[in-house]
This record gives structure tokens, sequence and C-alpha cells, in this order.
């Protein structure tokens, strides 16, 4: 079991993307550093993140049922450790 309360949280996203909708690519980036005091910086630098990710799970489903399917699987982060997370979630075979 990998010990998730030292693990970046970056990480944890990512593991938690991985486990829950198993993409064929994702690149989770931590943004916080361009928030720096602003509203929702708690001074950890793990508060604001971008989100890159291609699943077949998408397939057919709108811009919003894709950020929804996100969303659920980081749900606690969200409301405990995520500020802001900016997604771009695409099925295979999209355009840009």
């Amino acid at each position: 079991m990998t010990d998730t309360t030292t693990m970046p949280l970056a990480d944890l996203i990512a593991q938690r993307l991985r486990d829950a909708l198993a993409p064929t690519h994702l690149v989770v980036t931590n943004d916080s550093h361009h928030h720096a005091g602003h509203m929702g910086d708690d001074g950890t630098g793990e508060t604001h993140f971008s989100v890159e990710i291609v699943a077949d799970g998408f397939i057919g489903q709108s811009r919003v049922g894709r950020q929804r399917m996100v969303n659920r699987a980081l749900a606690d982060l969200l409301a405990t450790r995520i500020h802001a997370l900016a997604i771009r979630a695409r099925a295979p075979g999209d355009g840009d």
C-alpha cells in the first residue's frame, strides 16, 4: 500500500486518475507557483493543478461529462486539498 500522506499531490492525482480512468495519456502539472499569495494558496505549494488526460472512457461523453468523471475520481482531494483544477479531457482521436 502506498503512503499517500507523504506523496506529492501531483503524484497522488495521477495515481487516482490512472486507477479510475486508465488513461492512454496523462500529464498532471502543479501550477501553484503561479498563484502564490492568491486566494486558495495555503502555503503548501500544492493547491492549483492542470490535468491533460486522454482515456477511452471519454468516448461518447460531453466535455462536461468528461470533467465530471475526473472530478469524481478526485472528489475527496477537491474537497480538502485542491483549490483549483484545470482539466483538458479528450477521447483517443479527438482533435486539439
